[in-house]
């Protein structure tokens, strides 16, 4: 099922040195859920950090009407040779558009480890990223076909699938969006290995008819540009003998480029600085702060969940800012002496030095906070991503690339001013800036799901898109494992 992108699993206590490996996941003969169609399957990889409690890592893409899916979405792990790392993978039929999976059909599940699995060791961190259209494409129904590509890498054991475009529907001549492929998921690395790329057209069946189909090695890709495309003739095999037959179309590469794809921890070690900001949610659907059901329950033998999420996000953020010193804001409460709501007031209730000394002082200053405001709303993102905002687009204008900006927002997961933080969210994308939503309690984070947009780029309402996906939804109740988190995001 799995054989050898989201994030790594919590790093143990004590140091160890680590592999990434890449899993690639593909099913067979699943079984049929639906009544006038085939199953749409997706695949959840859930890992045992604990050995009993399984959070959720990633999800591939959902494919509709496949029993014998080929997913394009890869998990990269890190891999510890001395630890048992449990795994398990779910496959769904999904039947709806929530997210959440409990109300889909369970298909079926694989529980391993990670050393039982054959998996590749990531060691190049180049991508490709790829401009194609195609031109006089073959009719497969009337006037029209409805074009795809995949792209598959060659292996020991056959072609595998590296990547899949989208559908482009009625259209002979069509041009998919820019995307981008690892080289060790298109190659293993190597320019000179013969890729294939097959060009389909799309059935809402699932019995994709192929339009044809061509092998070509990374070298030569990269030799296309706008002005000067490298073209490859798409040929059908089953027409081949026909007389007369040149080819299927055309598929044209606009564009070929690698480079490197930095990681994260490439810009730390390189000396970027990471500038962390907190924004609390203090708006009343928390729950009324004297009752134990409240999320800002003031519990006087412990901690409430608003303070279990900064302590555990906070003991992992504070080791990448080195000044240790975070500006911590509040949004949707009531504050003194006017008592107006407020969407961007500092919890230390000084304007002009709202910075809070390591993840001791955050959390001193928001018990300080709490009893002195009244949680009230409307719960609005966009004033406080709008002020992280500013401040990166001045680091923009600094000769060197220094500065990093994340926002980190804890919420209970009600949102109402959303077409304006999709605004905010896209103009945030195009400096260097990132968010991280931390969803707290049980909420529906359907709204937070939409901002992280994984699938597609975000876009705002008046049309504009994002120039990058700088959002990561993370909710605490799935990566909350045994006072260890997990960051994601970054």
């Amino acid at each position: 099922m799995a054989s050898g992108g989201a994030s790594a699993p919590a790093a143990p206590a004590a140091p160890h040195l680590a592999t990434k490996v890449e899993l690639t996941i593909s099913c067979n003969n699943l079984m049929d859920m639906d009544v006038f169609s085939k199953s749409d399957p997706l695949c959840a990889l859930y890992i045992s950090a604990s050995g009993s409690h399984w959070y959720e890592f990633g999800r591939t893409e959902m494919i509709l009407n496949c029993l014998n899916p080929k997913f394009a979405k890869k998990f990269v792990l890190d891999y510890y040779f001395e630890m048992v790392q449990k795994l398990k993978f779910c496959v769904y039929d999904i039947d709806n558009n929530t997210y959440d999976l409990s109300d889909d059909d369970f298909l079926g599940e694989l529980e391993c480890t990670l050393g039982q699995i054959c998996a590749e060791e990531i060691t190049d961190n180049r991508v490709a990223n790829f401009e194609v259209c195609g031109r006089s494409l073959d009719k497969k129904f009337l006037w029209w076909s409805d074009p795809f590509l995949e792209f598959y890498k060659q292996t020991e054991t056959g072609w595998q699938l590296a990547h899949r475009t989208e559908v482009i529907y009625n259209n002979l001549n069509p041009t998919w969006r820019p995307f981008r492929i690892s080289l060790r998921s298109l190659c293993g690395g190597d320019v000179e290995k013969p890729i294939k790329v097959d060009c389909y057209d799309h059935h809402v069946n699932g019995s994709h008819s192929l339009i044809g189909s061509f092998k070509a090695t990374l070298a030569q890709m990269l030799l296309g540009t706008h002005l000067s495309p490298e073209e490859f003739e798409c040929l059908n095999p089953k027409k081949s003998r026909k007389r007369n037959y040149k080819n299927s179309g055309m598929i044209c590469i606009k564009r070929c480029q690698v480079e490197k794809d930095y990681t994260f921890l490439d810009y730390v070690m390189g000396g970027c600085q990471i500038n962390f900001t907190i924004a609390i949610d203090f708006t009343g659907s928390n729950g009324d702060p004297a009752s134990p059901q409240s999320l800002h329950y003031i519990n006087p033998e412990g901690y409430n969940e608003y303070l279990n999420a900064i302590l555990a996000v906070g003991n992992v953020i504070q080791d990448y800012d080195s000044n240790k010193m975070f500006p911590v804001f509040g949004f949707g409460a009531q504050i003194p002496p006017s008592w107006q709501v407020s969407h961007e007031f500092p919890v230390n209730f000084n304007p002009s030095n709202p910075f809070c000394a390591g993840i001791e002082g955050v959390v001193q200053a928001y018990q300080q906070c709490l009893p002195q405001v009244k949680l009230w709303g409307p719960t609005n993102f966009s004033p406080i991503i709008k002020h992280v905002t500013h401040f990166a687009k001045q680091a923009l204008h600094q000769n060197a690339a220094s500065q990093y900006f994340v926002l980190l927002i804890l919420t209970d997961g009600v949102i109402t001013d959303m077409d304006q933080t999709r605004a905010a969210v896209v103009e945030a994308s195009h400096f260097p800036m990132s968010i991280i939503i931390v969803g707290v309690g049980q909420a529906d984070f359907s709204a937070m799901e939409f901002l992280d947009s994984d699938d597609k780029l975000l876009r705002s309402a008046s049309g504009n898109v994002a120039a990058r996906d700088i959002v990561q939804f993370v909710p605490f109740r799935d990566f909350h494992v045994s006072g260890t988190f997990v960051l994601l995001g970054l």
